[in-house]
């Protein structure tokens, strides 16, 4: 169970790796999940960070319209940071062996076991 709950803390912390380099903190994490969401802990983690990658590509959109009127950036700095605190509060819970859904995420895909 020990790997199972580190392999949970890597798909949210793998958010992060978008801060290496553009656009891997959306597909690192969908990797990851993919490769063994048979594991239903694994599952549960893997659509907890999906719903939080589709919803803030959502806000994004909001964002860039926003963009007009002047707030967008705001918008798009508060992503950033809420991206940020979700995966590393998300990795240690999950290494905690706890499940944290992130605030602020839209339920898309849902899950059985919550």
């Amino acid at each position: 169970m020990e790997s199972s709950r580190q392999y949970c803390m890597f798909i949210h912390l793998s958010l992060l790796s978008g801060l290496i380099l553009p656009g891997m903190g959306l597909v690192v994490p969908i990797i990851l999940w993919l490769l063994k969401r048979e594991n239903p802990e694994v599952d549960l983690h893997g659509r907890i960070v999906a719903n939080w990658i589709i919803s803030s590509l959502i806000y994004a959109i909001i964002a860039t319209v926003l963009l007009v009127i002047g707030i967008g950036v705001l918008i798009f700095i508060a992503i950033g940071i809420c991206t940020l605190i979700f995966a590393i509060v998300g990795g240690i819970r999950a290494a905690d062996g706890e499940v944290w859904p992130y605030p602020l995420s839209l339920k898309i895909l849902k899950s059985t076991a919550v």
